[in-house]
């Protein structure tokens, strides 16, 4: 994760889970006037609009008073949905079994996309199989992953 997030992170997380919510995550997507901080909550009981509003409030209170992102940005917050974002090592543990999609920060064996079922996660490290073969990741060497959502 990049040092921005981490640092948001860090910032917003005492007053999500104040509110009753896990904070799954954040992602900021730099595109000048346009880039977004998304905001990734969720809770035992899933996630409502009201929900969302509420954390969206308290994050923007929080985000003025400390002002961590120096460009303009909008602020999104919602629920990690079907295609839910991975961003620490419990969640790649939740997801042992499913289909998930990853790209690394650095290549690995001449590739940085990676897409195909869980295998496992264990001491900082996730098995993926990709076309019959077995790839073993370091979390930390992960730029960006999620669960691809299969419909029966």
């Amino acid at each position: 994760m990049a040092k921005l997030e981490d640092k948001l992170t860090d910032m917003l997380d005492p007053a999500v889970e104040a509110l009753g919510f896990e904070l799954v995550g954040i992602e900021f997507v730099r595109a000048g006037k346009h880039s977004i901080l998304r905001v990734f909550i969720d809770h035992e009981n899933g996630i409502t609009v009201d929900d969302c509003a509420e954390v969206s409030n308290q994050a923007s209170a929080i985000l003025d008073v400390e002002d961590p992102i120096s460009t303009e940005y909008n602020l999104e917050v919602s629920s990690p949905g079907l295609d839910r974002p991975l961003f620490k090592e419990k969640h790649f543990a939740q997801a042992v079994g499913e289909i998930v999609q990853i790209r690394l920060t650095m290549p690995m064996d001449n590739r940085r996309n990676f897409k195909g079922p869980l295998l496992a996660c264990e001491n900082g490290t996730v098995s993926i199989e990709v076309d019959g073969q077995q790839f073993q990741l370091a979390v930390a060497n992960i730029e960006k992953a999620n669960v691809v959502p299969t419909f029966d």
